[in-house]
């Protein structure tokens, strides 16, 4: 995965996500509303209508002085964090 900073302000941030689809960008999308402080998150994934764009474009605003990258990293940890507990919880019903 290759991540690709677009633009960035202080509240707002567009950023490349290479290599991944619908399944990743909507999981990331669903932590992303979940994280404090962001305002709106969505994504972007039509080249006809991006210009030709073929990867993911994530799109992040935030409010109370909430840096969009940390808002992406809380995201993330949240991500892995529900990963870890699917794995956990399938492995223990595997094993019943």
């Amino acid at each position: 995965m290759e991540l690709l900073v677009i633009d960035k302000t202080d509240e707002e941030l567009r950023m490349e996500v290479a290599g991944e689809d619908h399944t990743f960008m909507n999981v990331l999308k669903g932590a992303l509303l979940k994280t404090d402080g962001v305002a709106a998150a969505t994504y972007d994934v039509n080249p006809e209508q991006s210009g030709g764009q073929t990867e993911p474009v994530l799109s992040v605003r935030t409010e109370d002085e909430v840096d969009p990258l940390d808002a992406v990293e809380s995201a993330a940890e949240r991500v892995e964090q529900l990963t870890d507990e699917f794995a956990d919880a399938f492995r223990a019903a595997a094993d019943a």
